[in-house]
């Protein structure tokens, strides 16, 4: 059985495109493999975050586990600072890694901007963290996204120096789980931009928390055109001509679980406006339920520390005997 780790920032505001990319995909893999679900809240700090709004997005990051069907019981559900073992190993490996490998981070460099010497130091080593967060478990696979892709890359060679560096062979190389293609889930009012938390509009997005209702009016008022459904003939047109069609397509093709060219087979040729009633009716179907769990969650916080409480407890006990093994290899005295 293969021990899977992966995290989200509490970072607020989680929509359709955390859920597709990543939530959906936890779930998915709780049947045959050992979990470990991390709210990441250590890597948040990373920029400056208000105290009170991150511990109430930490909770809302897990009642999105929890409401998209993640057993707490059979797997590990924690939040990353409850487990110090991370940090622990973090600075080991800031000082296993090389400053070279961190300059090729491009994540950095795209958070950082023109400020780079203004950002903080917690930015730059937010590889060697991560590399920490997965071997603390010695985890053997990690789902990961386009963005993610490099950093598990050096995940894989601080465990490789390491190992070689000592004589052993202490860590797993990780292997990737590639995720699904439907990760990528662009704007409902402008379909060239990926869907964010932070953009201006609550309408370019479904947020999980959404109710019915608001999930109804946000697919009716997506932005679309004035063709009909594309049929996936060449005279329907294609992404990069019709983004705002093509990205309603796709939601609806992930939601469901079908390929695209299916989709267009049942609709292509409709009007947009009896499209849209499908994808309400899927999306309400399939999103609704999240969204009132996420909502009964929100009035008990007490039930969701319960759940992080007994995570970090569960996640310590893994972690731990591998911290010490890693102090030991290193040489350091304890009493």
């Amino acid at each position: 059985m293969a021990r899977v780790f992966s995290g989200v920032q509490p970072t607020g505001n989680l929509h359709l495109g955390n859920y597709l990319g990543a939530i959906r995909n936890f779930t998915r893999l709780q049947d045959d493999n050992e979990c470990l679900y991390c709210v990441v809240d250590m890597h948040a700090v990373t920029v400056w975050q208000d105290p009170k709004v991150l511990k109430n997005n930490t909770r809302e990051v897990t009642a999105a586990f929890l409401a998209s069907g993640i057993d707490p019981k059979t797997h590990i559900v924690f939040n990353q600072s409850g487990v110090p073992q991370h940090a622990e190993i973090a600075w080991i490996f800031n000082c296993v890694a090389r400053v070279g490998w961190l300059n090729r981070m491009t994540q950095f460099k795209e958070k950082a901007g023109k400020h780079r010497e203004n950002a903080s130091v917690g930015l730059y080593v937010y590889p060697n963290l991560m590399a920490a967060d997965i071997l603390a478990y010695k985890a053997t696979h990690v789902p990961v996204g386009e963005d993610q892709k490099q950093h598990l890359e050096l995940a894989r060679d601080i465990a490789q120096k390491f190992n070689n560096d000592f004589g052993v062979e202490q860590f797993p190389i990780v292997e990737p789980l590639i995720l699904d293609s439907a990760a990528r889930v662009m704007s409902l009012r402008d379909g060239r931009k990926k869907m964010s938390k932070s953009g201006a509009s609550d309408y370019s997005r479904l947020n999980l928390n959404d109710d019915a209702d608001t999930i109804a009016l946000k697919i009716r008022k997506a932005r679309t055109d004035s063709e009909p459904v594309p049929d996936g003939s060449p005279e329907s047109g294609d992404r990069v001509s019709r983004p705002e069609a093509f990205n309603l397509l796709e939601i609806y093709a992930a939601l469901a679980d079908q390929p695209i060219s299916q989709i267009q087979n049942e609709f292509g040729g409709q009007q947009f406006s009896q499209f849209k009633e499908a994808l309400v009716n899927l999306a309400v179907e399939k999103l609704g339920p999240i969204g009132a769990e996420m909502q009964r969650f929100g009035v008990d916080p007490k039930y969701i520390d319960s759940v992080l409480f007994d995570g970090v407890e569960r996640a310590r006990s893994i972690a731990e005997p591998i911290r010490d093994e890693v102090h030991e290899i290193m040489g350091f005295l304890r009493g």
